[in-house]
C-alpha cells in the first residue's frame, strides 16, 4: 500500500470518528467492529513460493507482498540472527563462543535448537516480565506526595518472573493475578499473583481522605485490567458513556464492581530458605506472647474496645472531632511496622464484628493498639503497665524468626454496595449495580457468580474475542518494532485496524488451542522466516512502506532502557546473573534522588547487587531511576502497553559520560587485557566481537588501533588524568596507568557505538 493510499485510509477513519462522536453514545452496533467478533481460525492462504514460508506465519505475510508487488527481504547473517534471538528472548547479548557454535552449526535445526535453549534460560523471566510490569505500571513506592516505600513489592516481581519461566499458561497467569485468592484451595503462590493488583498508586499523607484515595485504586485496576486484557479504553467511560465505543459509564461501574469488594493485605509469605524455622517457632512464640499478656488482658480488652469504639464513631461522624479522625486515618494510613505497607487493612479489621476477626487479626489490631492507642485514656494505659507489654511484645518478636511479607488481595471483610458516580464523583451517589462485563462483548458462562474469580475466568474465556487477539499482539511488536495493531492499547474504534486481519486471528487461534502456551507463541513468531529476514534498508520500500507495516524485512530497534545498561554489564565482564530478590539501587546523581519527596537517601548497592539487572533497580515513582527514563522508560504511575524509542544527545552524553557506564568501561578494559601475548589488533577484534558479536573488518580495526595509540601518548604525557581514568583493579599482566586508561577510553568507544545499543 502506498504512503499516499495509507494516508487518505487515515483521514477517511478520522472523519469516520467524527461522525460517530455526533452519534448517541452505543449507536453503533457492537458485533460491526471488527475487534468484537469471534476469533475464528482462518486457512493459511496459498502462496506462489512454497518454499520460502517456514510456518504459517509466513503464509500469511508472504501472501500480503506478493499482492503488493513486493519480495521479502533475504534471511539475516547467522551472526546478526543469534544476536536478533538471544537479546529477543532473554536481554542479553550472547556470548562469543556462543555467536561461533551457532555460526559453525550446519545442522538444520541449529536454530530451533538455540531458541529452545533461550527459552529454558532462566533470564527468559526476567526479559519477558519487563513489558509485563510497564502493563501494571510496577513501583516499589506509593506514589503522590509522600511517595512512601513498598518494601515487599518485589515479592509480585519476582512471581512474575517465575510464572513465565515456568511458563504458566496465560490463562492461569491471568487468573491467579486477578483472583488468585478466590480459587479453591488457593496456595501461597495463588494467592501471591494478586500483587498485581497491588501496583496502583496510594496515598499515605496526614489529611488524605481514604475513602477518595481507595476509590481512584479500583478506578485505576478497572480501567487497567481492560487496558491490559480487552486493548479498550473502558476509563474513558468513568464519567459518561463513551463518546466511540460500546462502552456504557453503566459497564465501567459493573466492571468497577468487581474490584470494589476487594480489600489489600500484606501476608506471610516466607522465602524458602525462611519456611522451615518460621513454621517450627511459631508454636513457642504464641505460648510466650499468651503468657506475657495474659496479666493485663482485662483492662488491655476494655480500653481497646473503647478506642475502637472512638474510632469508629469518628469514621461515621467525620469533622466532629479532629483528634479522633485523625486515629481513625492513621489506622488506614500507617498500618505499618512488621505488618508491611497494607493500606487500610487497619480500618477493615476495626469494623469486623470481635466475634468475627481471625486470630492474626485479633493480635495485629491488639499489637496496632498497643503502640497507637494510648490517647483513649492515658492514665489507664499507664496503670495497667501497657507500655511495658507493648516494649515486651516487640523484643519477644524479634527473638524468632519472622516470614518475608508479600501484599496481596483478599475479598472484602465488610462488603461494600457499589454505585454509579454521577459525573465520576464518588460523593455523588448514582443508581446501585452489581458486578457485569460490558453489555458489548460476550456474556459469561451461564450461572457465573459475581466475583473476580468469574471475572477473571471470563477475560480468557473462548468466546471472548479481545484477550487472545491484544496479548499476542503485544507479542508481535515486541519481536518487530509494532503490532499488527499499531495502537495496542485501543481495539477500540479510534484505534488503528490490523494491518494483517487474517493473521491476527490465525495467532490469536493459536494461542488458546495451544492452551495459551506462551513459550510456544514466541517460539513460533522467532522461528518464523517474517522474524529472521535482513533488517537492512532498501530503497524500493522507503517509499511505498517506510514504517515497514507489510513486514518485507526484520526492524532494526534500540533495545529498551534496562537492556542498554544490561548490554554494558555483560561486555564489560560486571553483570550480576543473580535471579530475584529485592530492588537495588545503582549508582546514580543525588541530584535525581532529591526529586523525591519522601526518600532521598539513594544508599548505593554493595558488592554484586551494584550490578544486577535493570528490572532489579529500585524504582520510586517520584523520581525513577534516571538511566532508564533517558532510554525512554515510562512512567511507573500510568499503564504502557508500548515504549517509544527516541534519539536524543542526552542518550549519547550518558552513555559516554555516566559513572557507571564510564565503570562498565573500565571492566570491558580489563576484560580484553586479561589474557596477556595479544597484540592491539587482536583485542581490538575480540572487543569489536564481545561487543557486536560479529567480526571486524579490517578498516575498523585500524581505525580503532590509532585511537588506541592517540589515547598513549596523550594520556603518557598526563599522569594525573591517567591515573583518574585507569580502573584501580590490575589485569593479570601490570600495565600502567596510560595503558590502562587507553585501553578504557577505547573501550568506552565500542560501548557507545549505535550499532552496541541496536537490535539490528
Amino acid at each position: 500500500m502506498s504512503a499516499v493510499a495509507e494516508r487518505v485510509i487515515h483521514a477517511a477513519r478520522t472523519i469516520a470518528a467524527c461522525v460517530l462522536f455526533l452519534l448517541p453514545a452505543g449507536a453503533v452496533a457492537a458485533d460491526e467492529h471488527w475487534s468484537f467478533r469471534p476469533v475464528v481460525r482462518p486457512q493459511p492462504p496459498v502462496v506462489r513460493d512454497p518454499a520460502r514460508p517456514s510456518n504459517a506465519i509466513d503464509t500469511f505475510i508472504l501472501a500480503r507482498l506478493e499482492a503488493e508487488g513486493i519480495a521479502p527481504s533475504p534471511p539475516t547473517d547467522r551472526v546478526t540472527l543469534i544476536r536478533r534471538i538471544t537479546l529477543d528472548l532473554i536481554g542479553l547479548p550472547p556470548t562469543p563462543d556462543e555467536v561461533e557454535a551457532f555460526a559453525n552449526d550446519e545442522h538444520p535445526d541449529a536454530c530451533e535448537r538455540l531458541v529452545d535453549r533461550l527459552l529454558a534460560s532462566p533470564h527468559y523471566g526476567e526479559r519477558w516480565a519487563r513489558p509485563w510490569l510497564d502493563l501494571c505500571h510496577y513501583g516499589d513506592s506509593d506514589g503522590h506526595l509522600t511517595d512512601q516505600l513498598r518494601p515487599v513489592a518485589w515479592r509480585y516481581r519476582d512471581w512474575v518472573v517465575r510464572g513465565l519461566n515456568e511458563n504458566l499458561p496465560f490463562d492461569q497467569f491471568t487468573i491467579r493475578q486477578i483472583a488468585g485468592d478466590l480459587l479453591p484451595d488457593a496456595t501461597l503462590d495463588d494467592v501471591m499473583g494478586t500483587g498485581f493488583l497491588r501496583q496502583t498508586l496510594s496515598n499515605r499523607e496526614g489529611g488524605a481522605d481514604l475513602e477518595e484515595y481507595r476509590v481512584a485504586q479500583i478506578i485505576d485496576r478497572t480501567s487497567m485490567t481492560g487496558t491490559i486484557w480487552l486493548g479498550l479504553t473502558i476509563g474513558c467511560a468513568r464519567c459518561h458513556d463513551h463518546k466511540y465505543d460500546s462502552v456504557t459509564q453503566d459497564d465501567f461501574f459493573r466492571l468497577y464492581a468487581f474490584f470494589d469488594n476487594a480489600d489489600e493485605v500484606n501476608i506471610d509469605a516466607p522465602l524458602p530458605d525462611e519456611r522451615a524455622a518460621w513454621l517450627a517457632s511459631q508454636p513457642e512464640y504464641e505460648r510466650r506472647r499468651a503468657l506475657l499478656r495474659a496479666n493485663v488482658a482485662s483492662p488491655l480488652r476494655e480500653l481497646q474496645q473503647r478506642w475502637e469504639t472512638k474510632c469508629l464513631d469518628a469514621a461515621a461522624h467525620p469533622g466532629v472531632d479532629h483528634v479522633w479522625d485523625r486515629q481513625w486515618e492513621l489506622l488506614g494510613l500507617i498500618w505499618g511496622g512488621h505488618f508491611g505497607e497494607g493500606q487500610l487493612e487497619g480500618t477493615q479489621i476495626a469494623r469486623l464484628p470481635i466475634e468475627k476477626r481471625s486470630p492474626r487479626q485479633h493480635a495485629d489490631l491488639e499489637d496496632y493498639f498497643l503502640k497507637h492507642g494510648s490517647i483513649v485514656d492515658s492514665k489507664a494505659f499507664d496503670d495497667a503497665k501497657l507500655g511495658e507489654i507493648r516494649d515486651q511484645l516487640a523484643a519477644l518478636r524479634k527473638e524468632f524468626p519472622q516470614a518475608t511479607r508479600a501484599p496481596v488481595m483478599q475479598a472484602a471483610l465488610n462488603p461494600r454496595q457499589t454505585y454509579i458516580h454521577e459525573r465520576g464523583d464518588f460523593r455523588a451517589r448514582g443508581a446501585d449495580v452489581e458486578p457485569d462485563t460490558p453489555a458489548a462483548l460476550p456474556a459469561p458462562a451461564e450461572h457465573a457468580d459475581s466475583t473476580r474469580l468469574a471475572l477473571a475466568r471470563w477475560l480468557v474465556a473462548p468466546q471472548n474475542p479481545l484477550t487472545s487477539r491484544v496479548t499476542v499482539n503485544r507479542m508481535w511488536q515486541e519481536f518487530f518494532g509494532r503490532g499488527l495493531v499499531l495502537t495496542s492499547n485501543d481495539f477500540g474504534r479510534r484505534g488503528d485496524r490490523p494491518s494483517h486481519p487474517e493473521l491476527l486471528d490465525w495467532l490469536a487461534a493459536e494461542f488458546q488451542d495451544s492452551g495459551w502456551d506462551v513459550k510456544h507463541m514466541h517460539r513460533l513468531i522467532v522461528t518464523s522466516a517474517a522474524y529472521r529476514q535482513s533488517s537492512q534498508p532498501r530503497d524500493d520500500l522507503r517509499v511505498r512502506d517506510a514504517e515497514n507495516v507489510l513486514v518485507a524485512r526484520q526492524a532494526s530497534l534500540r533495545v529498551p532502557a534496562e537492556t542498554v545498561r544490561d548490554l554494558a554489564l555483560a561486555t564489560s565482564g560486571l553483570l550480576s546473573r543473580k535471579v530475584g530478590g529485592p530492588g537495588v539501587r545503582p549508582p546514580q546523581s543525588e541530584r535525581v534522588t532529591m526529586e523525591a519527596f519522601g526518600e532521598n537517601d539513594w544508599k548505593v548497592s554493595d558488592g554484586d547487587d551494584r550490578y544486577r539487572r535493570g528490572l532489579y533497580t529500585f524504582l520510586l515513582r517520584t523520581a525513577p531511576f534516571a538511566q532508564a527514563i533517558i532510554f525512554d522508560a515510562p512512567t511507573p504511575n500510568d499503564v504502557c502497553t508500548r515504549r517509544p524509542r527516541s534519539n536524543t544527545p542526552l542518550q549519547a552524553l550518558t552513555l559516554l559520560n555516566d559513572p557507571a557506564f564510564f565503570e562498565m568501561a573500565q571492566g570491558l578494559a580489563l576484560r580484553l587485557l586479561a589474557q596477556p601475548g595479544k597484540s592491539d589488533d587482536d583485542r581490538v577484534a575480540k572487543g569489536l566481537r564481545i561487543c557486536l558479536a560479529r567480526s571486524p573488518g579490517a578498516d575498523e580495526i585500524k581505525r580503532l588501533s590509532e585511537y588506541l595509540q592517540q589515547q598513549r601518548v596523550l594520556l603518557s604525557a598526563d599522569a594525573a588524568r591517567a591515573e583518574l581514568i585507569a580502573p584501580a583493579t590490575q589485569p593479570p599482566v601490570a600495565v600502567t596507568p596510560a595503558e590502562l586508561a587507553a585501553w578504557t577510553n577505547l573501550s568506552s568507544v565500542l560501548l557507545n557505538l549505535h550499532e552496541f545499543i541496536t537490535r539490528d
